[in-house]
């Protein structure tokens, strides 16, 4: 059996636009739905949502027929957290909050084997297909795609050097703690945020790293493609889910 290619890294790398979904709602079920609907990539929450390890689990089960790829939010740079995270099969890791270069190598050493990182050996995980993948130890770096999320100002101020890291394939714009870290708590669109994602994006791929965000707003989200954003979360389940049926049931119960 041959290693699973990691679809979003060879997008990113041949440049094509990514368009994804966050997905909170740690649900298998709901997961699969999604994974249908023909998104390139949809991020597993487990910084913000209920998510754990077993969750992940089935959700990655459930996704195995689609081609929309996952990416998997681990909820710090913990080496243990991140190590079972890979050994369930998940391919594109984002790694939360880091905010300087030796955070940075820290958690690229974490998906990497000794000697070049501390993942912990495990004989036959899912990700190498319970042994049938014979060479995956040799070979899983080659479809791993790391994302550090940057969300402070200190981490803007450290940018290049963590963009800079061996091992970083991608650095992504986390607009709610940075907007909060720069004094515009719940304040997305204002426009010195903006303008300050739109900076950082380009330094951000002008350091040679893969740039992303997140935002439902459409007009942002196209603004921020435009400077840089690769790979682009669009939307999250959960805001759908609450909107669309607040809508359907205003819609019956008003006039």
């Amino acid at each position: 059996m041959d290693l699973p290619k990691n679809r979003f890294k060879a997008a990113i790398r041949q440049g094509v636009q990514q368009i994804g979904l966050w997905s909170s709602l740690s649900s298998h079920i709901s997961t699969e739905v999604i994974a249908g609907s023909g998104f390139d990539w949809i991020l597993l929450d487990m910084e913000h949502s209920p998510n754990d390890l077993g969750d992940i689990y089935v959700q990655l089960q459930a996704m195995m027929e689609s081609a929309t790829q996952a990416v998997v939010r681990v909820p710090s740079d913990d080496p243990v957290t991140i190590k079972r995270i890979l050994d369930a099969g998940a391919q594109s890791l984002m790694i939360p909050n880091i905010e300087d270069a030796e955070q940075a190598a820290r958690a690229v050493a974490a998906t990497r084997y000794a000697p070049r990182g501390v993942r912990g050996f495990s004989q036959a995980p899912r990700a190498a297909r319970f042994g049938r993948i014979p060479n995956y130890h040799q070979l899983c770096e080659e479809q791993i795609f790391v994302i550090l999320q940057v969300e402070s100002q200190k981490a803007l101020d450290n940018l290049e050097a963590i963009a800079a890291v061996e091992g970083v394939d991608g650095v992504f714009v986390g607009p709610g703690d940075l907007s909060t870290s720069l004094g515009y708590l719940g304040r997305q669109g204002h426009e010195d945020v903006v303008t300050t994602i739109e900076k950082t994006l380009k330094r951000i791929v002008a350091a040679g790293a893969a740039a992303g965000i997140l935002t439902g707003d459409e007009a942002l989200a196209r603004r921020y493609m435009a400077a840089g954003s690769i790979y682009t979360a669009v939307g999250s389940d959960m805001s759908l889910l609450a909107r669309t049926t607040e809508a359907l049931a205003a819609k019956f119960k008003t006039g």
